[in-house]
């Protein structure tokens, strides 16, 4: 009985009609999907960046960001870019730095900035950058887990789209004390 009624439902020409338009919306659809997925993977993305740790360049509130993904691809990253980095100690939160150094060059930083001026030096290590938040207090960047391994970069953060009276490129800094 109930096959009677699937069959005589699957003859209705409404059913039909709406059949033939999903087949020809599928694989358009699809093939945005991937254009999606590659555009996203290995040209630009975007990001919102609402930590304490890159006060006061992006801010509390959210700072919507473009990124380019370019670079980390051709290892075209350079001291004074500010990245977006897939964090090391919980893998699925990204956060938004200042890459400080790269490999073989040495960085010298506070070690707990809040209870002692105690610095320490250290080479970073090969395959592998340090990375630094502006708000020395509160940021979660290398002084905290160390140096970083270079495929955890995704893209170099280059353009603020949020909020609106900030719109427009992100400046560079391209010198650091501590880097020599």
């Amino acid at each position: 009985m109930a096959s009677r009624y699937i069959r005589e439902f699957l003859a209705l020409e409404a059913f039909k009609n709406a059949r033939r338009d999903v087949s020809n919306v599928l694989p358009r659809l699809v093939k945005f999907l991937c254009c999606l997925q590659v555009t996203k993977t290995h040209l630009f993305t975007v990001t919102l960046s609402y930590s304490p740790s890159m006060l006061p360049t992006l801010g509390l509130a959210g700072n919507l960001c473009l990124v380019e993904c370019i670079s980390t691809q051709f290892d075209k990253l350079g001291v004074g870019d500010i990245v977006l980095v897939q964090s090391p100690e919980v893998p699925w939160k990204f956060m938004t730095n200042r890459l400080i150094a790269m490999e073989g060059q040495s960085v010298t930083y506070v070690v707990d900035p809040k209870n002692s001026d105690k610095s320490e030096t250290i080479v970073v290590p090969k395959g592998h950058v340090w990375i630094e938040g502006y708000n020395i207090y509160e940021s979660n960047d290398s002084r905290k887990f160390g140096p970083v391994p270079y495929g955890l970069l995704q893209g170099k953060v280059f353009w603020r789209i949020w909020p609106p009276k900030d719109f427009g490129l992100l400046a560079q800094n391209k010198g650091k004390d501590s880097i020599s």
